[in-house]
């Protein structure tokens, strides 16, 4: 009988993560079942027991449900237990086992894929909910240079700065700020209000020579940023794509403890995309 696995979000029928995982396993050799399951707050915990019931042996999870998908868990690794969000989760005999491989993911993306040198490079993070939170600790170990995060709410920006515990290094503003702060050389995009095809508006002034912008998100939800992005002249524009590759990578090795091959499946994931974009 096949292993069972899901991905657990709201909206989540645009997800890639199960034919991502059905590449990862036919490499592997691996016979298993995973699926994209719809579920909110208001549900999540019924309908990830469920799962549990019905032989389910490990999730990813995704928007809106990172922070209580570490709530919920019986025991949280170093990454997920320190920024109090999770994306993957493991099935032990106590229960719920939680992890976050997105920060390793965006790391190995941008390093590996793209080439790029994070070291020194003065950093904007739009964003700080639990996206921005699986990211940043994996960002500030890369080694960048100062770490400015905005968020509409000041407040959710100053917790997580006071998360970071780097004070000399890591800065909390208003988004409504952010044009006094200069030019970046690399400004990722961690909020989903672009989801719904709006982006508060950024100055060009944020943008230099050398900028790189990164969404996490992928696909349709990363069009406003990533035009943003080109019309100020940003160096590279990168969606999350990749990063979504090399995260279910992480986790399908804490499930099976063999990691896959990222290149070949982001390839086809590309070339599926740009045919979509072409047929437009």
């Amino acid at each position: 009988m096949s292993q069972q696995f899901a991905v657990f979000g709201t909206p989540i029928s645009h997800s890639l993560s199960p034919q991502i995982h059905a590449a990862f396993a036919g490499q592997a050799g691996i016979d298993l079942h995973y699926v994209a399951i719809e579920a909110g707050p208001a549900d999540f915990a019924a309908t990830l027991q469920a799962f549990a019931d019905a032989g389910g042996v490990g999730a990813n999870v995704t928007l809106p449900l990172k922070q209580l998908a570490a709530e919920l868990a019986s025991s949280l690794d170093d990454r997920a237990k320190c920024m109090g969000v999770a994306n993957t989760l493991v099935r032990k005999a106590g229960g719920w086992h939680a992890d976050n491989t997105d920060g390793i993911g965006l790391v190995r993306d941008l390093t590996d894929r793209h080439r790029l040198d994070l070291r020194g490079r003065r950093t904007l993070l739009i964003g700080a909910g639990g996206g921005a939170r699986g990211i940043a600790p994996a960002l500030l170990d890369a080694g960048i240079g100062a770490l400015f995060i905005v968020n509409r709410t000041p407040e959710h920006a100053d917790t997580l700065a006071d998360l970071l515990g780097q004070p000399g290094r890591v800065h909390s503003r208003y988004l409504g700020d952010v044009e006094a702060l200069g030019e970046f050389e690399l400004i990722i995009n961690a909020t989903s209000a672009n989801r719904g095809g709006t982006l508060a508006p950024l100055p060009r002034s944020l943008v230099g020579r050398r900028s790189v912008a990164v969404d996490l998100s992928y696909g349709e939800a990363a069009i406003p940023f990533m035009a943003w992005a080109r019309a100020t002249g940003c160096h590279d524009a990168i969606d999350g794509l990749g990063m979504l590759v090399e995260q279910a990578a992480e986790s399908f090795k804490l499930w099976h403890g063999v990691r896959p091959d990222t290149n070949a499946v982001f390839a086809a994931l590309s070339g599926h995309a740009a045919a979509l974009v072409t047929a437009d």
